[in-house]
């Protein structure tokens, strides 16, 4: 506020020299940059680039994967079959393969005219419904009066635990473990606040919140604190020790990290802790259900907002003791999930048709915001506790990583969900893109009284590698180099081996690319260059400091859960020419019906608006898998094909006896009078070597010492979507504020399938990372947030306190680039899997405030621990100036604001 007034005394004075002032205060030339924070400053237009190969269609694992026995036997080569088959459709333009086509729902999305769970027309004698939630936890229930909320006009009915005894219902529900209930029994500990107990349901929405919030209920409290953060779990062993994983490499880590020098070469070692915390899946659209019965109620249709249709069909007919197939979920779009839809919405699809069951009415039931986020949970937390060595050749000044010995914990809340399986491939990346000769990872879930955390865009892949990014940087502060250096001298090489036993190279994985990427950025951008910019500029501004970020990902694509690696298809041809192709995905605005009509429409060669999706259904292909992992265009896109195949074949004796050149419309038609079937379903399976992974399984006796270590026990990932990402970011150090300036992301998807989606899907991964490890910071009633009651409830439940990237947070530059001439032979048309590898680049924005922060502390070489995420507050007391450090008590240079982990 001083800076600015006198700025513009200043200007006052130099307007009207003609009268006599005082003498103005004068400042250093430096201090002038703390007159205007960000918010006061215009904000210039947002520009970049986007770039993308030329479209083709390339081949990919159908040229071998989907071969009939005739085209085994053929002379000629699978893979030159299809090249042929693909360069005749592009003369013939007839390809919808490789084309930036509109995403299918991308005009109703515009308009508003999608429709969603929420906007299906109200059915006749519709109930609206609304959970009884727990007000409490580490307490036992030992009582709940539904009376007050019956006595309430228009409140039809309120069911709890005994109403799904008497339909003779099970009452428990879990993906893992069976360890949750759909309502909780009288009895049984409340482990988190905001438990679901019951439903109401009413005349109206008012109504049925009005009646659940009359419900009482007693509680007795339990002796002791409740568990809320990692620390909490670590001091009270609260831990799921059942799933403790750990992956180890080379000799042991401790004793590596225990010497000096190795080979004459001298031993740097560090060590230290890092902490990331959770995020808010804040999807558009909350959890809604809308649950109608039939055939006097032993029928249930569910129309629900989920990630898992046959998850919701499985638990909706398991609690209401329906046979599965009288239970139908269909699912048409979803308004985002991000795998929050993935487990933690069946609860309340659940809920819904356990009281439409027992009511024989339509119920809908949809969460407003503040409770979806209080109750379904989040990104998990974690917690890195790290020893790492590196080698420095003191004649070359490389530096060689040696040796990681490193403990990670996530917050998994109060049940198991998916803890597991996140910390697994938090552990599977927690290398990043780096070898390390030696190496130890253990992971243990802990279990604390915060909602059931679960899968997030990433699946712990993010958390992983931003454990790996940090102490990499600690590594290049302690051996005094930059970190670029660091990071380009031990990336991964072709034919090396991962801790876990998977190899790089074509045959095993795919290409190797983020050396070159890496390489390409860096001297595209001129790094080096813009670097010394950097530190000129902040070398003349005290308060304003610039910083720059660079780093790697690769993100193993595959379900670590073997038997998820399966999808069907059910494609119908009809006798005008059109497709309707149905399969085991759902579409959640990530174009995954685009493209998967892209394939069907190039199968047929036909334009892509003759091909649909109407809508996933359990009736129409069954037993599903989640949409998630990123696997959804690999599964279904191939099984798709496959289904396509079978129609093609059985036509093709009409197709010849019909003049060359005749259109689908008129094949289809006589084959239809010949009696052909033009309905098929298509299945596709990851081969059986390229996916999953056996951690207890020990190495058999004689195993081939050629092989990589950790090998035997499986192959967890198909391929490796890769990419790297530079940021340049400015720092207001008086606010904490901070803007980020310029982007350049450059990733490998291989041979896009629709490049136009593609790009889309890598801004906004690229966007919701930013996000998470910056301004969006998940906060419980814990030991650092006293104030907040009653404890592990949790206080970030909308807007108002929880902030997610805004228009004003994008990149005032961002450009996007799709890696060239990058095959695939993994997956379908060579194309490579994009919604979840890109979210991690967003952390080159954290590493840029890092950078800027490191500038304004005045040694840019110095180690500390900038904790994730970087708020304004953390960003400002990081800066460590004296008006910050006038305000801490005990040592400023580490000092951490509170957060909840």
């Amino acid at each position: 506020f001083f800076l600015h007034c006198l700025a513009e005394l200043q200007k006052d004075v130099g307007s009207n020299k003609k009268k006599r002032y005082p003498p103005i205060p004068t400042i250093d030339d430096d201090e002038c940059s703390g007159a205007d924070g960000f918010v006061s400053k215009q904000k210039p237009c947002i520009s970049g680039e986007q770039k993308f190969p030329a479209p083709k269609v390339a081949v990919g694992l159908e040229a071998t994967h989907l071969a009939d026995d005739e085209s085994k036997s053929s002379e000629i080569p699978l893979a030159a079959k299809a090249v042929a088959e693909a360069k005749n459709s592009e003369k013939n333009d007839s390809t919808a393969v490789g084309k930036p086509a509109t995403h299918a729902s991308g005009p109703l999305h515009c308009t508003g005219e999608a429709i969603y769970a929420d906007d299906i027309p109200a059915p006749a004698n519709l109930l609206h419904g609304s959970l009884i939630l727990a007000t409490k936890c580490n307490a036992t229930m030992r009582k709940i009066d539904v009376s007050p909320a019956l006595n309430i006009a228009g409140v039809v009915a309120a069911f709890t635990h005994e109403d799904i005894e008497k339909l003779g219902g099970d009452n428990r529900m879990g993906p893992i473990l069976l360890d949750e209930f759909a309502f909780l029994p009288k009895g049984e500990v409340v482990e988190f606040v905001g438990q679901p107990i019951g439903i109401v349901i009413g005349e109206s929405q008012e109504i049925a919140e009005t009646g659940a919030r009359s419900v009482l209920v007693e509680y007795v409290e339990k002796e002791g604190k409740a568990v809320v953060s990692i620390e909490d779990a670590i001091e009270a062993g609260s831990f799921w020790t059942d799933f403790r994983h750990e992956i180890k490499r080379g000799g042991d880590s401790k004793v590596a990290l225990n010497q000096s020098q190795v080979d004459g070469k001298k031993l740097v070692v560090v060590e230290g802790s890092f902490r990331c915390g959770g995020q808010e899946h804040f999807y558009l659209e909350p959890n809604s259900t809308l649950a109608i019965p039939s055939e006097s109620g032993t029928n249930l249709t569910i129309y629900a907002s989920t990630q898992a249709p046959t998850k919701t069909q499985d638990f909706c007919a398991r609690v209401t003791n329906t046979p599965a197939a009288k239970v139908v979920v269909r699912m048409k779009r979803m308004g985002g999930g991000f795998g929050g839809k993935e487990t933690r919405s069946v609860f309340s699809s659940v809920a819904a048709a356990v009281a439409a069951k027992l009511s024989n009415r339509p119920v809908r039931l949809t969460l407003n915001r503040d409770t979806d986020m209080s109750i379904t949970g989040g990104r998990h937390a974690f917690l890195g506790i790290y020893k790492a060595g590196a080698l420095v050749d003191q004649m070359s000044g490389s530096v060689k990583l040696h040796a990681l010995d490193v403990q990670i914990y996530n917050n998994g809340g109060c049940k198991f969900d998916l803890t597991g399986p996140v910390l697994d491939r938090a552990l599977f990346h927690i290398d990043n893109c780096y070898y390390w000769p030696h190496f130890h990872a253990v992971g243990t879930p802990c279990k604390t009284s915060q909602p059931p955390h679960t899968a997030f865009r990433g699946f712990g892949g993010p958390q992983g590698m931003a454990i790996a990014e940090h102490i990499i940087d600690h590594v290049a502060a302690e051996c005094r180099i930059s970190g670029d250096r660091l990071r380009r001298e031990n990336l991964y090489c072709t034919n090396d081996c991962t801790p876990f036993g998977m190899r790089f190279g074509s045959q095993y994985t795919g290409a190797w690319n983020v050396p070159l990427m890496w390489d390409r950025l860096y001297n595209e951008l001129d790094i080096p260059k813009r670097r010394a910019a950097a530190s000129e500029f902040n070398k003349k501004n005290k308060w304003v400091k610039r910083g720059v970020g660079f780093i790697p990902t690769k993100f193993g694509i595959a379900f670590t859960a073997k038997y998820m690696n399966q999808g069907g298809a059910l494609v119908h041809l009809y006798t005008d020419g059109t497709v309707l192709v149905s399969h085991g995905g759902t579409e959640m605005g990530q174009g995954l019906h685009t493209k998967v009509c892209q394939v069907a429409a190039q199968a047929f060669g036909i334009p892509l608006e003759d091909v649909y999706v109407n809508d996933s259904s359990t009736d129409k292909v069954a037993n599903t898998i989640p949409t998630a992992a990123s696997m959804s265009c690999d599964l279904y896109g191939m099984a798709t094909l496959d289904a396509c195949r079978q129609i093609l074949k059985r036509i093709q004796p009409i197709k010849d006896s019909m003049p060359p050149g005749t259109q689908l419309r008129d094949i289809a038609k006589k084959a239809f009078f010949e009696r052909v079937d033009l309905s098929a379903h298509g299945f596709f399976s990851v081969d059986n070597d390229r996916c999953g992974y056996d951690w207890s399984k020990e190495a058999p006796e004689g195993y081939p010492r050629d092989l990589p270590e950790n090998s035997w026990k499986g192959h967890p990932f198909n391929y490796f979507t890769q990419g790297v990402a530079f940021a340049e970011v400015e720092v207001d150090v008086l606010t904490g504020d901070h803007k980020t300036s310029r982007v350049d992301v450059l990733v490998d998807v291989g041979s896009s399938i629709n490049p136009a989606i593609d790009i889309g899907q890598i801004e906004g991964a690229f966007v919701q990372g930013m996000g998470w490890c910056t301004i969006e910071e998940v906060v419980y009633a814990d030991d650092d947030h006293v104030w907040i009651r009653p404890r592990a409830k949790v206080f970030t439940t909308g807007p108002g306190t929880y902030k997610i990237p805004a228009f004003n947070d994008v990149p005032e530059t961002f450009n996007v680039a799709i890696l060239e001439n990058a095959e695939n032979p993994f997956a379908v048309h060579s194309s490579k899997a994009v919604g979840e590898p890109p979210f991690f680049l967003g952390c080159s924005v954290f590493h840029a405030i890092k950078d800027a922060v490191a500038a304004a502390r005045g040694d840019s070489n110095k180690y500390f621990e900038l904790r994730m995420p970087a708020t304004s507050e953390r960003i400002r007391m990081a800066c460590c100036d004296d008006i910050a450090s006038s305000c801490m008590s005990g040592e400023p240079t580490s000092f951490q604001p509170k957060g909840s982990f």
